[in-house]
C-alpha cells in the first residue's frame, strides 16, 4: 500500500469534518434552545448511535470495499462484504428484536410493523451510504483517469512540438558554411558578417526558443539573419524582398514557427537559370499577426527530396497544436507564383 500523500490526508480530513458536522448539528441546536448540558449530551449520544454505523459503512466502502473489490469487478465479494459489514454494525436491531419478543410478548401487530419498518429504513440508509461512498470514489477515479490522460496528451503534444520546432534542415548549415567558405576568397568582410549572422541564428535557435512562446521581435531578427544567409546561395537573377512591420515587439509567438515557410520558399522559388522572386512580409497589429510569403514556383523532380513539402506539413501541424481555432491558413498556386498566408489571433487582454 502506498504511503498516504497530503492530498489523501486532506481528503480524509474533509470527509471526517462533514460527518462531524452532521453529528453536531442537532446537539448544537439542542444546546441553543435548552442551555442544558444534559440534554445536549443526550442529543449527541442519540445522533452518535444513529450515524455511527452509516459512517463506518461509508468509510469502509470508500477506502476498502470500493477500490479493492467493486472497481476490480469482484462484485459478489463486494456484496458479501457489505452484507456482513451492515449486519455486523447493526446487530443492535436484531438483539433488540429478541429482547422485545422475550420481554414484551403482548406487543401488537402495529408496533411490530413500526419496529420492522424502522429497522428496514435504517438498513436502507446504510446501503445508501455504501452506494454514495462508491459513487464518490468512482467520480474521483474517473477524474484522475481523465487528468492522467490529459497529462499524457500534454506531454505527447509538447514532445511533438519540440520535434517539429527542431526540424530546421541540417543541409542549410552545410550549404551556408560552404557559401561562407567560398565568400572568404571574394569578400572577407562579407564573410565575417555572414559568420556573425550564422552565430546569432544558431544562438537564438539553441538558447532562446525553449519556451512555449517568445517575443515576435526575436523571431523577426532570426528570420532576417536566415534570409541574409540564404541569399548567399542566390545569383543575380533572384530578387528577395523581406518587410517586417511590428507594432508590439513583445507580441507572443511560437518559436521558429515560420522558418519552414521561408526555407520552403528558397527551396521551391529559386532557379539558377531563370528569374526568381521571393516576397516575405510580416505585419503585427493589436492582437493579430499576419505572415505572407509569395515565391516563384519551380517544382523539384522526384530525385530532389528538398522539395518534399515537409516544412509546410510541420508548420501546419504546429499551428494546429499551438493555436487550433485561433489561426487561418491560406495557400494557393496562381500561374507560377505560390502564395501562403498565415494569420494568428491572440485573445484580447482582459479589461482592468
Amino acid at each position: 500500500m502506498n504511503k498516504p500523500t497530503k492530498k489523501d490526508l486532506a481528503l480524509f480530513g474533509a470527509q471526517a469534518a462533514v460527518w462531524l458536522l452532521m453529528m453536531l448539528v442537532l446537539p448544537l441546536a439542542t444546546f441553543i434552545s435548552t442551555r442544558s448540558w444534559d440534554s445536549t449530551s443526550t442529543s449527541f449520544f442519540m445522533v452518535w448511535q444513529l450515524l455511527r454505523a452509516p459512517m463506518v459503512v461509508y468509510f469502509v466502502n470508500f477506502y476498502l470495499l470500493g477500490p479493492y473489490l467493486f472497481f476490480r469487478q469482484r462484485y459478489w465479494l463486494f456484496a458479501l462484504g457489505n452484507l456482513l459489514l451492515i449486519l455486523g454494525m447493526n446487530y443492535g436491531f436484531f438483539y433488540g428484536y429478541f429482547m422485545i419478543k422475550e420481554h414484551v410478548p403482548a406487543m401488537d401487530g402495529r408496533a411490530w410493523i413500526g419496529f420492522f419498518s424502522g429497522t428496514f429504513m435504517f438498513l436502507l440508509l446504510n446501503i445508501v451510504m455504501a452506494a454514495v461512498a462508491v459513487g464518490i470514489r468512482h467520480f474521483m477515479r474517473i477524474r484522475e483517469i481523465k487528468q492522467q490522460l490529459q497529462e499524457e496528451k500534454t506531454k505527447n503534444t509538447e514532445a511533438e512540438l519540440a520535434w517539429l520546432k527542431n526540424q530546421i534542415n541540417p543541409h542549410f548549415l552545410f550549404n551556408t558554411l560552404n557559401n561562407i567558405s567560398s565568400l572568404t576568397q571574394i569578400d572577407a568582410d562579407a564573410a565575417q558578417d555572414a559568420i556573425a549572422q550564422l552565430s546569432d541564428l544558431l544562438r537564438y535557435a539553441m538558447y532562446e526558443t525553449n519556451k512555449k512562446t517568445v517575443p515576435v521581435q526575436g523571431e523577426v531578427e532570426f528570420m532576417r539573419n536566415y534570409i541574409c544567409l540564404m541569399k548567399l546561395r542566390c545569383n543575380d537573377k533572384a530578387k528577395v524582398n523581406a518587410d517586417f512591420s511590428i507594432e508590439n515587439p513583445q507580441f507572443p509567438i511560437a518559436p521558429l514557427l515560420f522558418i519552414s515557410l521561408v526555407e520552403n520558399a528558397f527551396k521551391h522559388g529559386v532557379s539558377s537559370s531563370r528569374p526568381s522572386t521571393i516576397d516575405i512580409s510580416m505585419v503585427q497589429q493589436a492582437n493579430r499577426l499576419e505572415f505572407r510569403c509569395d515565391n516563384t514556383n519551380y517544382p523539384k523532380d522526384d530525385a530532389d527530396r528538398s522539395g518534399s513539402g515537409i516544412g509546410l506539413e510541420n508548420t501546419r501541424r504546429r499551428m494546429e497544436l499551438m493555436y487550433h481555432d485561433r489561426y487561418q491558413w491560406q495557400q494557393s498556386l496562381e500561374g507560377d507564383i505560390y502564395h501562403v498566408c498565415v494569420r494568428i489571433m491572440e485573445p484580447e487582454p482582459a479589461p482592468h
